[in-house]
């Protein structure tokens, strides 16, 4: 009867909804790094420490202090809570019953509670045990007034800052990164250590005036000496102690040296970690960006024109040149493999980014951003470059909604505007923003006076426009040439004067922005006066 209650209860906490969102909110607020509930609370906590530190040493002096003794309780209930809510948080119970329930029916076996409550109890156990658990609790030992041995531990709230500060994260990841370096030279420091103290303790025991009396004297003189601090409170008498002096000193240069070199070394590894992170910190206030990868010709000039509209974007690229070039100019960007997944997450692709554009030199490495992309974002707009007409195909089954072939609209273009310099310096102009001419659509609508038109009798060219082309889903214009597909439709590139223009079309027109508005509405009029004739 308890077994079944037991699960009962489980199946009942999976499918609430209020208990999962309750779990989502305190996930958020402490433990997902991408969340702005987490960035309060962490400043919250690391003023709280400070205070509770300043308040604890304050009381060592005034024991009687009332006011010190309420703020430490109360900050001594927000540690044990927090303390609490990362447990509930870590362990998830509930998952454990209905696994080894389900276990249970699939096996045919009976269910046993005790092996369930085992295995909750070890998952709880490797939490408690865990390094910033054991500091919680020895964060909450100083309050304990009774013992006041316990205040030795006031030192680990400092520790806290651990939890809550990305640069305190940094170091002790970049001491974690040369774990190997740092055992051995503790193992040689410590055989350097017990040497050293032994042999002074021996040359200076029963010297005149000598300030080592016993093994404590002896260690406490090698750390000091270690250390290049040199106090000169104990001073070795001997010939024997002078001469373990100096190869002390001799020997501590290299332990420094050594200890400094690892430090560098781990903190020169971990500086594009630490200028990545603080790109993505800088992308976390944007709920509305795009990713560009590859920042080659095509990515600079995209980059240009996105920066000029004020468009929030990131670049990534796997050139150090390329990131130097983009950092210059002013635009975020990170020097890594826009293929990797952690990469793609971590840029924000599920969270923050509303299109991506694939756009390196290699059409394999866009083949793969993209069908990566897509798998990480079903929504996600995503802009493919194809440097081979063969893989026009394999980008768009890769996920793409569009796929530029910037060499051979090149070539189109200049295939197509020989002798026509007017609409070619048109299109120049809008690529290097050098005129006022625009690029603009317009829809040819149900019952519009360009249904059922030809392109020959729109006189485009005394209005001063030019027909770029025309985008159509419609399959009666199947039959044209120069049709390229864009995702559901097509684009017909510069369509011949026998063209008939259907309702749902779009004409894509080249010239001054005040033309294009008048030419549209002009449209619109005429579409009006025959839908309401006199």
């Amino acid at each position: 009867m308890l077994a079944k209650l037991i699960v009962y209860c489980a199946y009942y906490l999976k499918s609430a909804d209020g208990y999962r969102r309750a779990k989502l909110f305190f996930y958020d607020l402490l433990e997902n790094s991408h969340s702005r509930k987490k960035k309060y609370f962490d400043a919250t906590m690391i003023g709280l420490l400070i205070l509770s530190v300043i308040f604890l040493i304050y009381d060592i002096e005034h024991e009687d202090s009332k006011m010190g003794g309420y703020f430490e309780l109360a900050i001594l209930m927000v540690f044990i809570v927090e303390y609490l809510v990362r447990g509930w948080i870590y362990s998830d119970t509930y998952k454990v019953i209905i696994e080894e329930y389900e276990k249970a029916l699939y096996l045919n076996l009976n269910f046993n509670l005790l092996r369930v409550f085992r295995k909750a109890f070890v998952r709880d156990i490797e939490y408690i045990t865990s390094p910033f658990a054991i500091i919680d609790i020895l964060a909450i030992l100083p309050s304990y007034r009774p013992l006041a041995i316990l205040r030795i531990f006031i030192i680990f709230r400092l520790f806290k800052l651990f939890r809550y500060s990305n640069s305190a994260k940094l170091f002790a990841d970049a001491l974690a990164s040369k774990r190997f370096e740092l055992m051995t030279l503790l193992i040689f420091t410590c055989f350097l250590v017990f040497i050293a103290s032994v042999s002074i303790y021996m040359f200076e025991y029963q010297a005149t005036d000598s300030g080592i009396h016993n093994l404590f004297d002896a260690f406490y003189w090698t750390i000091v000496t270690l250390a290049t601090v040199g106090f000169g409170d104990i001073t070795p008498q001997t010939t024997g102690g002078r001469w373990v002096t100096i190869f002390l000193i001799l020997a501590s240069l290299g332990v420094l040296s050594f200890f400094t070199s690892i430090l560098i070394a781990a903190f020169s590894e971990k500086m594009l970690s630490v200028r990545e992170s603080r790109t993505y910190a800088e992308l976390d206030r944007y709920d509305n960006f795009i990713i560009i990868c590859g920042f080659g010709r095509v990515g600079q000039e995209i980059a240009r024109h996105l920066h000029n509209d004020r468009q929030k974007f990131l670049i990534i690229d796997r050139v150090p040149a390329r990131i130097d070039l983009a950092k210059k100019r002013g635009y975020l960007a990170i020097e890594s493999d826009a293929s990797n997944n952690e990469v793609l997450i971590n840029a924000g692709i599920c969270r923050g980014a509303s299109a991506i554009l694939c756009i390196t030199g290699d059409d394999v490495i866009n083949v793969y951003v993209t069908l990566t992309s897509r798998h990480l974002n079903k929504n996600l707009r995503i802009i493919s470059r194809a440097n081979r007409h063969d893989n026009v195909n394999k980008l768009y089954q890769a996920g793409a909604d569009n796929v530029i072939r910037p060499f051979e609209i090149a070539g189109l273009l200049a295939a197509e505007f020989v002798g026509q310099p007017v609409a070619f310096e048109a299109i120049s102009g809008i690529l290097h923003n050098q005129t006022e001419t625009v690029m603009e659509s317009v829809l040819v609508s149900e019952k519009s006076p360009l249904d059922n038109q030809k392109i020959g009798q729109l006189d485009l060219q005394q209005r001063k426009l030019t027909l770029l082309g025309v985008i159509s889903d419609n399959p009666i214009h199947l039959k044209h040439k120069n049709k390229y597909q864009v995702n559901q439709q097509h684009f017909y590139f510069n369509p011949e004067v026998d063209f008939i223009l259907r309702h749902g079309d779009m004409l894509v027109l080249l010239g001054r922005k005040y033309g294009i508005d008048h030419f549209r509405d002009q449209v619109e009029q005429r579409r009006l006066f025959s839908r309401h004739p006199k």
